[in-house]
């Protein structure tokens, strides 16, 4: 059975916490406290029946813990299946620290949340996310070898962002070609919402191919700065929900397709790196494919972040990393023919069959 997540704004404070939603069977949780650094941490370990757990440490300044928790409960099962579709001998784990980086995360936080990482003893392997560099991977990596993601001059596969966004323009390809029947986004209109590192990137590999490049995000700064590089329109719609463009591309949090949103879309195709797109993903995946709209499961297409840090784990290079970073293109089209032929969503089609790879594993290691 898929199991499915509720919405943000409909989880509700559970005791005890096994009754979250978003449990989903997660192995461990370990909530992490340190008064002298101000550290306060949540990890979520959610299977490792295919290997350790490998996800990135988030930095956000939540609005309460059960926020906090929620989200990790969240990004770590799409860790699970993320590595499981992408064919790497990983499991879904994810670590959030509940702060804002810009002003509360310091050298000795970081040192100290390394700590924590190492008292699992390599069941769960961090990395860099959202509010975190490569520099805040390198001092984790002074105090536990259980990090990926460190700068290629310590030896690492360096900043995972640049793979990320590669990953995500060749499953928004693929979903190009399935919708449009040609994969050249060649004056297509395209939104990326929100232009962090990743959203940068992406913003750079659709110009390059000559789409029709709009932006959105919070940062002003971003916005001119990003336009003014790549020649991208910033966005001055009321609401880009309804922005008449081919592509809408999500790179900034999660939920964004959401009762709110949906029938406010007029993209006719969904494929960003955002984790968590959809609120539900039962209903809101069932409402994209009555709408006609082909939605590239996030979790997919969002995975060459994880293939250039498990190249660490791995020992191999560049050529390797770029070339399973371009499979997300077959795998893409794989997940919509799958989904015709047993008539459900794309990302439940997604679902069962990374959950499917998981199951065959730990048959195996019963007998």
């Amino acid at each position: 059975m898929i199991s499915n997540v509720l919405p943000f704004e409909e989880l509700k404070k559970v005791d005890p916490v096994f009754g979250q939603f978003s449990f989903d069977d997660h192995e461990q949780i370990v909530f992490c406290n340190d008064k002298d650094t101000g550290l306060k941490a949540i990890i979520g370990i959610h299977n490792t029946v295919l290997g350790p757990a490998l996800g990135g440490t988030r930095m956000w300044q939540y609005n309460n813990e059960w926020e906090a928790l929620n989200d990790v409960l969240r990004l770590s099962r799409g860790m699970t299946f993320k590595s499981a579709i992408t064919g790497l001998n990983l499991g879904g784990g994810k670590a959030v620290i509940i702060g804002d980086a810009k002003t509360q995360k310091t050298p000795e936080l970081m040192k100290r949340f390394g700590e924590f990482v190492h008292s699992l003893s390599g069941k769960y392997i961090t990395a860099e996310d959202v509010g975190m560099e490569t520099s805040d991977m390198d001092l984790v990596r002074e105090v536990t070898p259980y990090v990926t993601g460190i700068s290629e001059s310590k030896g690492g596969a360096g900043n995972p962002s640049p793979i990320t966004a590669y990953g995500v323009f060749m499953g928004m390809k693929a979903a190009a070609s399935y919708k449009f029947g040609v994969d050249n986004l060649e004056e297509k209109k395209v939104l990326v919402q929100g232009i962090g590192h990743v959203g940068e990137s992406l913003v750079e590999h659709l110009t390059n191919e000559g789409a029709e490049v709009f932006i959105a995000d919070i940062n002003e700064d971003r916005l001119l700065e990003v336009s003014k590089k790549y020649g991208a329109t910033i966005y001055t719609g009321e609401d880009l929900y309804e922005a008449d463009v081919d592509i809408y591309a999500p790179c900034a949090l999660g939920a964004t397709v959401n009762d709110d949103t949906i029938n406010k879309l007029k993209a006719k195709v969904i494929a960003g790196a955002a984790n968590n797109q959809l609120a539900n993903e039962k209903i809101h995946g069932e409402l994209l494919k009555k709408k006609g709209i082909v939605y590239a499961p996030d979790f997919l297409i969002n995975a060459g972040g994880i293939i250039n840090v498990y190249a660490e784990l791995e020992g191999y290079g560049k050529q390797e990393i770029i070339r399973k970073a371009e499979n997300i293109y077959n795998t893409t089209l794989e997940i919509f023919n799958h989904s015709d032929t047993n008539n459900c969503t794309s990302h439940e089609s997604a679902l069962s069959i990374a959950q499917e790879r998981i199951l065959k594993r730990k048959t195996e290691q019963k007998k």
